[in-house]
């Protein structure tokens, strides 16, 4: 008995030219026609072959401009943009964070210098920062440290907190001691990356490293087109308008599923209302 030929081939077949003629180049029989979608596109039927894999869409490219101590930046990244990351796939959004904001950068007697708009601590924080994803190099590497430092007491003291000494007149509860201070928080590296090398990111903040980077940043933040005017100030997919801004700070999770082209996750749901963006002005 013959082999029964899929209805489906047989209606592909029926539809190319007479003969059974095929598109130039397409060198496949009939039902290997639909079996891939480079074969389909060789063969010009890819419109008659309903099951092929959609291919993948591009990520959503978010860039955030931002200083380690402005209030609304660390809101920002700790309430909107990490918790976005989390609840969506990897494929789906790419997020560049970019420390400097505000900064003004300084050539003093051919040497580089930067004043911060909260202070040398700030200075500090994002020089680490910037080292920290220097070090790291993988953004799923460096993002949770980044995210504990921003939601922490102190940006710049977070990285490595320091443990005090045992306390031997502490009050007990049986064999245990009581401190008379809250418990010593684990350091942010030890909590998320513990295979970064703290030192190494230490070197590069008291180094030439720290420098060029935190300049990279000032030349990066320097050419936005429009000039930023407040942080934290947004990109979406290369571009900053004031809805953008709105929509991103409003519901930023409701923006990327917006806009993302490929097939939408479960977390994806409405956005909220926008609202008039806020920040740390210059």
């Amino acid at each position: 008995m013959a082999p029964t030929v899929p209805l489906a081939v047989l209606a592909l077949m029926a539809l190319v030219a007479p003969g059974l003629g095929v598109a130039p180049g397409c060198d496949y029989p009939a039902p290997r026609w639909c079996s891939s979608r480079d074969t389909a596109v060789t063969c010009k039927v890819e419109s008659r072959c309903p099951n092929l894999p959609h291919p993948a869409a591009a990520p959503v490219q978010l860039s955030l401009y931002y200083e380690s101590l402005c209030p609304a930046c660390r809101d920002f990244l700790v309430m909107k943009l990490f918790p976005t990351w989390l609840l969506l796939p990897e494929e789906m959004l790419n997020i560049t964070l970019v420390p400097y904001g505000n900064a003004q950068e300084r050539n003093i007697s051919g040497k580089l210098d930067f004043e911060c708009q909260h202070g040398p601590e700030e200075c500090l924080g994002n020089m680490m920062e910037a080292c920290l994803m220097n070090e790291a190099k993988n953004f799923s590497t460096y993002f949770p440290v980044i995210f504990c430092l921003e939601s922490g007491s102190s940006v710049t003291k977070n990285l490595e907190a320091v443990c005090p000494p045992p306390c031997p007149s502490c009050p007990t509860v049986g064999d245990i001691p009581v401190p008379l201070t809250p418990p010593c928080p684990l350091q942010c590296l030890q909590i998320y990356a513990p295979e970064l090398d703290s030192g190494r990111i230490t070197a590069c903040v008291q180094g030439d490293t720290g420098v060029a980077l935190m300049h990279h940043n000032a030349q990066v933040t320097d050419a936005l087109d429009p000039p930023h005017q407040y942080v934290p100030w947004i990109t979406i997919n290369g571009k900053h308008t004031d809805e953008l801004q709105a929509q991103a700070e409003a519901s930023l999770l409701g923006l990327v599923c917006q806009l993302y082209q490929g097939e939408k996750p479960e977390a994806c749901g409405g956005s909220k209302a926008p609202k008039l963006p806020s920040g740390c002005r210059r």
